[in-house]
């Protein structure tokens, strides 16, 4: 199943001690660009947690947000350094002093200064709080992965058809052609006629110039390999994994098709058909944009 590079997941590990939650978020990226919110005091497991995240996406930039709440002993308790207290304390009276400031220290003052009140984290064991924090992510990547793979069903559904039109509008090209040379064949017999009057008209020379024009706006080869890039998406919709990038290529070389089809074109009605193709192409390219 494809997946959509948007997508949204969340999840909670929940006990009577603690709350760990995960929200995952993703936007179109062209590479994997990962982007982690957490609480410092998890920041040793965010090598763990970029590989976990690795088997989940290919593409795309996602943001994960981790919040965790303690209670009771879990929560730690605040630490008072007394000792850092009194060296603030000396330092900011000399500078008072010196500078002739006005004013005496207060409270107020030691609680801006850093590292005299501390939250005391109770001692926690590594591999237990990576079980914890590994489980909610998985269940959030599943979850987020769910969602993309919604939005990844509709954008297939929707390409699907704008395929099975792109093949409508080749077809036409297809049956359109002979049309093309038999109007061709009738101007130049009507423009030779009057040309030479009386005269008899030269057969062989009309078939040849004939050939000549057929050769130069002859698109089979174009309509063959624009039919054959068509089966290959299709194929390729039909799969899973990671197929964005495979797709935009199959996509560039439609439009390489489209374009010399297009730059061919005999009448109005062939270069009415290559803009409509080019227009379906371009619509499908800006879809599989949005396909990891």
């Amino acid at each position: 199943m494809i997946r959509s590079m948007t997508g949204y997941g969340r999840a909670e590990y929940v006990t009577e001690k603690r709350r760990i939650s995960v929200e995952m978020k993703s936007v179109n990226n062209r590479y994997a660009d990962i982007n982690i919110r957490m609480p410092r005091k998890f920041s040793f497991l965010e090598a763990k947690i970029r590989n976990m995240l690795k088997e989940y996406v290919q593409r795309g930039k996602i943001d994960v947000f981790i919040s965790s709440e303690e209670y009771g002993d879990e929560a730690g308790s605040l630490k008072y350094n007394e000792t850092l207290a009194g060296e603030y304390i000396g330092y900011l009276k000399s500078m008072a002093r010196q500078f002739q400031l006005d004013g005496g220290v207060t409270a107020a003052d030691i609680l801006k200064a850093p590292e005299v009140f501390t939250i005391g984290e109770p001692d926690k064991d590594e591999e237990e709080l990576w079980g914890m924090i590994e489980t909610v992510l998985r269940e959030a990547a599943g979850r987020f992965n769910e969602s993309r793979e919604a939005e990844g069903e509709k954008l297939r559904d929707d390409l699907m058809i704008k395929l099975d039109e792109l093949e409508s509008v080749t077809d036409e090209v297809i049956r359109h052609e002979p049309e093309v040379m038999a109007a061709y064949r009738e101007r130049l017999t009507e423009t030779l006629t009057e040309i030479l009057a009386d005269k008899s008209i030269d057969e062989s020379r009309i078939a040849a110039e004939c050939v000549v024009y057929a050769d130069r706006i002859c698109t089979d080869e174009e309509t063959v390999r624009l039919k054959s890039h068509i089966d290959q998406m299709r194929k390729e919709l039909s799969g899973s994994g990671s197929i964005g990038r495979k797709l935009d290529f199959v996509a560039q070389e439609m439009n390489r098709e489209a374009n010399t089809t297009l730059s061919k074109a005999g009448d109005l009605l062939t270069a009415d058909l290559g803009i409509a193709m080019k227009t379906l192409i371009e619509k499908i390219r800006e879809q599989i944009q949005n396909i990891e």
